[in-house]
């Protein structure tokens, strides 16, 4: 007489137990993942503008994640430096805060930016402070202009800032207004960077090019272990593609994942599917050059592909890209895709 109730009663438990739980945990392969949007609901994102100094600090969950930096120094505003969530930098110091042993080559390699090496004939990716002047007309910068939003709250901060696209004459080809989203959840941190690069004037042309476009310069730990012996850093691309033969390929999101210390990390960035030459080529270097270039296709792909892109007069691009911090476990495929769908969905 009591055997059968303690049956239903056990199966009942199990039916509600199963509800509830998929009602926040979702099957991705063979792996269960939590819905990142929930755990980022009490997660608190702070924005804080340092204007003296000429940057905008951000804090996930009391932890320091990263700054925006608009001072000029660097020839364009940058993201410097990018922490995981236990606070340990992915980027290489140099040349703002140089480690002992650590690589001085591409001083234009500073944290995470967006700039291109052929606009209207001018290099905006190489420029640094050790062009000499001779060389200077060969160069463009980006100017920070000014800060038009800005937001701290639950789950995510944002902000928006606008820039120009400045020859060596002072002329204005190209003014930029980018939105920066940053989240956290766990030991997970990610920042959107939406931008919109507009023709005020008159037509821009963005030739193919080897030299673009959103890059990160990663600290020797994450470069490729053929670099340097205490290297860990291995690359795998959305199309099952590893290490160097990453470079010069097409795919939706490349992740790039190593060892600092004791701590396993991965740093994936996502192409969004409205972008121009979608899925993007990757410029990703062994010595620590993490890069998306839609742009670059004959210089990438060996003559394959190509595309001389240009922006008409008083017409409007826009390029969509996530970055992904994890730490603590690997990362597998699904988990990248599952980010991507989220990202490519928004």
């Amino acid at each position: 007489m009591n055997y059968k109730p303690t049956v239903i009663g056990c199966f009942l438990t199990l039916l509600i137990t199963w509800t509830w739980t998929s009602g926040f945990l979702s099957q991705s392969g063979n792996e269960m993942t939590v819905d990142r949007n929930d755990d980022r609901k009490n997660i608190q994102v702070e924005l804080i503008v340092r204007e003296e100094e000429k940057k905008v600090e951000i804090f996930i969950d009391g932890g320091y994640f990263t700054s925006y930096l608009y001072s000029g120094f660097f020839k364009k505003p940058v993201l410097y430096p990018v922490n995981t969530a236990r606070g340990t930098a992915i980027t290489r110091g140099f040349p703002l805060d140089p480690r002992p042993g650590e690589s001085t080559d591409h001083p234009h390699h500073v944290g995470l930016w967006l700039n291109y090496g052929d606009v209207n004939g001018l290099d905006f990716w190489n420029n640094s402070n050790n062009v000499s002047p001779e060389k200077a007309d060969h160069y463009g910068s980006i100017a920070h202009k000014l800060i038009q939003s800005i937001s701290s709250g639950e789950g995510q901060g944002e902000l928006t800032v606008a820039m120009d696209w400045v020859g060596p004459g002072g002329e204005v080809l190209l003014t930029e207004h980018t939105t920066f989203v940053f989240k956290g959840s766990g030991n997970v941190r990610m920042i959107d960077r939406i931008t919109k690069l507009t023709a005020p004037d008159q037509e821009v042309s963005m030739k193919d090019n080897k030299e673009g476009m959103l890059g990160l310069r990663v600290r020797r730990e994450l470069e490729h272990p053929d670099e340097h012996f205490e290297a860990t850093g291995i690359y795998r691309s959305s199309e099952g593609l590893e290490g160097y033969d990453v470079w010069g390929t097409r795919g939706k999101w490349v992740n790039l994942t190593g060892w600092i210390g004791d701590e396993q990390v991965s740093v994936a960035i996502l192409d969004h599917p409205d972008n121009v030459g979608h899925p993007t080529y990757w410029h990703a270097r062994g010595y620590g050059l993490f890069a998306a270039n839609p742009l670059g296709q004959r210089a990438l792909s060996g003559g394959d592909d190509e595309l001389d892109f240009s922006i008409a007069a008083g017409e409007t691009v826009t390029f969509k890209h996530r970055v992904v911090i994890y730490s603590g476990d690997g990362v597998t495929d699904d988990r990248v895709n599952a980010d991507w769908n989220e990202f490519a969905g928004s």
